[in-house]
């Protein structure tokens, strides 16, 4: 068991500790997408590997809100636990299960009904839509799974233990390879192997962390038969999670947007952009993990009434992962070529994604402090605050700079619009964290005395 208390010790040791299981969860995770890509890149082509990455945004539209209320979920556990009300900790967590369940079950028929519709709206080549209407309907049949596996991952972070959930990540990655290439390479499956891969090694993730919740955290006993809806804790889960679920929401149609935007470019630069996408998700790992772990951190503090111990805090995880983030950058642009070349043998799609990696992974740092401080808020409680920044830097500044930039640069326009919404969305955040609202949005709240220990929970 690795439950953790983030309320004592040292504020960047305890940070760096619980993130740094959870990037390597993370890097196992984006693994097995990255070799899905090697694999349809190199052996199925172009045009599966357009279809794969233009799949993603789609997919993510659909578990976008869940993933949301899962946050604030993880924000109600955190702060409950901090607490030590073990008792309201169980009935968040049954009542986390019971909505995921359900809500996979819809969005997975949905899914499988629009995504033809969908593929066509933003405008995919022709040749392009069969093949990811192909992936996408195998892909769906998992989110019950996913977002099993996902929900189980978040209570366990709530807790403290980023651990655990990487062992299973680890296994489930394993699965997945062996299955990508036994499926596509030994039985010649194509793009539908790829998808039947991620969904069988997802089952495997899930049945294998439920297994481990019900030998050594007890208390939480997974038992659906016996699980509770608590209406309270819903509605605190999504007053805090529903600002994030929108914000998921927003961002991923947002991206369905931009690959609006780049389809106008043709199949090669779709291609290109898929790859890209996918260096992008192992570069912007650790800032989004050391932003999940101060979420955490500032949730059980906040929980325990230790508000002086959260600048520390945030001090300490922007120095981290500013610094890890600057050293990417550096990788990144050095070998960009390389870099996408184990991806394709195409000339052109290599040059394009060159490009945007010149530009997008310059700016890794800037992207870092943004999501440090963004991870603040929400521990806080203040989700709301980090939709509307979100929401902004995205619509009326990333896809509107993206369009008139390509129009009149090509499709290296595109790339321009992202580090512009980056560069605000930092600007913003900070100055928003400086006037210290957010600390009045917290779930649990302490009458504070001396060192924040004594009060009553309202």
């Amino acid at each position: 068991m690795f439950v953790k208390d983030l309320t004592e010790g040292k504020e960047g040791k305890l940070i760096l500790n619980f993130a740094l299981p959870m990037l390597m969860g993370n890097v196992f995770q984006q693994l097995y997408n990255v070799v899905d890509s090697i694999i349809i890149g190199k052996f199925l082509g172009k045009e599966a590997l357009a279809a794969v990455g233009a799949s993603f945004p789609l997919i993510f539209v659909l578990v976008s809100f869940v993933i949301g209320f899962a946050i604030g979920s993880t924000i109600v556990i955190a702060q409950y636990f901090g607490a030590k009300d073990m008792e309201r900790v169980k009935r968040a967590v049954d009542t986390l299960y019971i909505f995921m369940f359900f809500t996979s079950l819809i969005l997975t028929f949905l899914g499988i009904y629009i995504s033809k519709y969908i593929f066509q709206l933003i405008a995919l080549p022709s040749e392009v839509i069969p093949l990811a209407v192909d992936y996408f309907s195998i892909y769906s049949l998992g989110f019950v799974l996913f977002f099993g596996f996902q929900g189980t991952s978040a209570i366990l972070r709530g807790l403290g233990d980023s651990r655990t959930p990487v062992y299973f990540l680890v296994m489930s990655t394993i699965v997945n390879i062996a299955l990508d290439l036994f499926f596509v390479l030994g039985l010649g499956w194509g793009i539908r192997g790829v998808a039947a891969a991620t969904v069988i090694a997802q089952a495997t993730a899930f049945f294998a962390i439920v297994f481990y919740i019900n030998k050594y955290h007890r208390f939480l006993d997974f038992s659906p038969l016996k699980m509770k809806f608590d209406r309270e804790i819903f509605i605190k889960s999504i007053r805090i999670g529903f600002p994030s679920g929108i914000q998921q929401t927003v961002v991923s149609v947002g991206f369905l947007f931009l690959y609006r935007i780049v389809s106008i470019f043709g199949t090669t630069t779709i291609a290109a952009y898929s790859i890209a996408m996918r260096i992008d998700s192992f570069a912007v790992m650790p800032s989004l993990n050391f932003s999940a772990a101060i979420s955490t951190f500032v949730g059980q503090n906040i929980g325990a009434g230790k508000t002086d111990r959260i600048r520390s805090g945030l001090k300490a995880t922007l120095k981290i992962s500013m610094i890890i983030s600057a050293v990417i950058s550096a990788v990144a642009v050095v070998f960009a070529r390389p870099i996408m070349s184990v991806f394709t043998n195409d000339a052109e799609v290599i040059n394009i994604g060159m490009k945007y990696l010149y530009i997008v992974s310059s700016f890794y740092i800037v992207m870092a402090a943004m999501f440090s401080l963004m991870g603040l808020l929400r521990g806080a409680g203040d989700t709301l605050t980090s939709m509307f920044i979100t929401m902004f830097t995205l619509w009326i500044v990333r896809i509107p700079a993206s369009y008139f930039l390509s129009v009149k640069f090509g499709n290296v326009g595109i790339w321009w619009g992202i580090p512009i919404a980056w560069c605000l969305g930092l600007t913003l955040s900070f100055l928003y964290y400086k006037t210290g609202r957010w600390k009045k949005k917290a779930v649990v709240r302490r009458n504070m005395e001396n060192d924040g220990r004594e009060g009553n929970n309202e």
